[in-house]
């Protein structure tokens, strides 16, 4: 909450303070769970203060903008809001897909103990900090069980995060998060900002669309960084700036005639848009023989590809939506020579092809085990080969999940997020298929065991079908806007 210094005093915070650290001192954490309680006190503070002049501001990533979406919808004090790189669906974040994203839930509690240990540092050295605690938390990734994975990192116990690998205790807090968090009810103008690599992205975008449903006028900003890119770009001061000048000042014209702004990679630039996602018609690039992707129906029989995902050597993330500083676009060259990672990829392009929105891959398989994942990935292919990831999905298998064919193979739609890019001519589309990105996806056991207490690998034999029984496609959303 943005306000003036003053030296008025505020005797309320003292008390705050020490009930936090004495339930810390308890081992009791709070996280996602008290955070409106605790922003109360500070809005009835401002509205007792004789400079006050009845309109508060909110603005912040990540954790602030979560707690900023905890007391928007509740505080007629609200009057302007810029929630960046965060969401208001919290269980999502956690558990995208319905796997558990390990490299987050590690990375928290381990940055944050380093900011502890080193808060009087300049600013500039918490992105040493980060690379220490990369360090730190690479050992947690392949110890089993997951539930010993604080003591292993940390070298003590974390209740929180030991919470979080319940699912079944976690689902009361979730319940009591989701209650605080009314975004259709937010009146407040809310500007949204975000990356096409930041691991909020999907939740975000659903954050907008809700807003919009609710009848609001939201505005969106996507540019092509990933969680920590977007805080560097500084993107949040100013577009927070020109927003509360034109919702607490009236400065109307600060606001661009769209209110929505993203970047298109592959055309590099910026394109503003009335309402996302621009109209696009969607397309299917379908699965061929040889690792082919092209937009004809496949042939009649084609033989299908198979490989084992070994859940012991598990198929590793390669850039991608995920938090950490190795986020983002990077070569998966490397990814794709992998045994358990096979590449349908089209002939080169004749013409630019801009593919703005949500992505999906709909993918006829079968596996030998009942709990199983498989992954998609999109890739824009130079010519050079360079193979650079732009978004990409999960689909977790486990029974009743997907649609069962009459000849026992299974159909999963994998949604992949969404991006905005010009795929440049001659360059190829390419579609990554594998059943892992380890552990921005935790690892499929293939036991269907807790996730915390399993200790546990089957390693899973996974068959691709890509025939006119079965059409497995890469599903774009192309734009007609091909502008040079």
């Amino acid at each position: 909450i943005v306000v003036p210094t003053y030296n008025t005093p505020v005797p309320y915070l003292d008390d705050l303070l020490r009930s936090f650290e004495s339930q810390r001192a308890e081992g009791v954490e709070l996280i996602f769970s008290d955070d409106a309680s605790t922003s109360r006190p500070t809005l009835e503070w401002l509205r007792e203060q004789s400079w006050f002049d009845g309109q508060v501001a909110l603005w912040g990533g990540s954790y602030l903008g979560i707690v900023q979406w905890a007391i928007a919808a509740e505080s007629p004090l609200v009057k302007a809001m810029v929630p960046s790189i965060t969401a208001s669906d919290l269980r999502s974040i956690l558990y995208p897909d319905d796997s558990v994203d390990l490299g987050l839930m590690l990375r928290w509690p381990a940055i944050f103990r380093l900011l502890d240990q080193y808060r009087n540092l300049p600013r500039m050295m918490s992105l040493l900090m980060l690379r220490q605690a990369e360090q730190a938390v690479a050992p947690g990734f392949s110890h089993l069980p997951l539930i010993e994975d604080d003591d292993v990192v940390l070298g003590q116990r974390v209740e929180y995060f030991r919470e979080w690998l319940d699912t079944r205790r976690m689902e009361e807090l979730w319940q009591s998060a989701v209650m605080q968090m009314h975004v259709h009810d937010v009146t407040a103008p809310v500007h949204l900002i975000g990356g096409w690599y930041d691991f909020f992205l999907r939740a975000q975008l659903r954050d907008y669309a809700a807003l919009r449903d609710a009848g609001r006028k939201p505005y969106l900003t996507i540019g092509p960084w990933h969680h920590f890119e977007t805080i560097l770009s500084l993107v949040e001061v100013r577009e927070g700036l020109d927003w509360f000048d034109a919702h607490l000042k009236g400065q109307t014209h600060r606001l661009r005639p769209d209110p929505v702004r993203i970047y298109v990679m592959g055309a590099d630039e910026w394109r503003d848009y009335p309402a996302w996602p621009p109209p696009a018609t969607p397309t299917a690039y379908y699965l061929q023989a040889a690792g082919q992707l092209i937009d004809d129906e496949p042939a009649i029989y084609s033989r299908p590809d198979s490989y084992r995902y070994d859940p012991g050597d598990p198929t590793p993330i390669c850039g991608g939506a995920f938090f950490s500083l190795d986020a983002g676009p990077c070569d998966n060259r490397p990814l794709e020579v992998r045994p358990d990672v096979l590449t349908y990829t089209s002939p080169p392009l004749a013409a630019p092809l801009e593919v703005i929105g949500p992505v999906c891959a709909r993918l006829y398989v079968r596996s030998s085990l009942e709990y199983t994942d498989f992954f998609a990935r999109l890739c824009d292919v130079a010519p050079s080969g360079r193979s650079t990831n732009l978004c990409d999905g999960l689909f977790r298998v486990e029974p009743g999940k997907g649609t069962l064919q009459p000849d026992g193979t299974l159909c999963v739609e994998i949604d992949m997020w969404a991006t905005a890019c010009r795929f440049r001519a001659g360059h190829r589309i390419r579609l990554q298929v594998s059943s892992g990105a380890h552990p921005r996806w935790n690892r499929n056991y293939g036991t269907g065991e807790p996730i915390g207490e399993c200790v546990n690998l089957r390693a899973a034999d996974q068959t691709i079908y890509h025939d006119i029984e079965h059409p497995s496609a890469l599903l774009l959303p192309v734009t007609a806007d091909q502008r040079r």
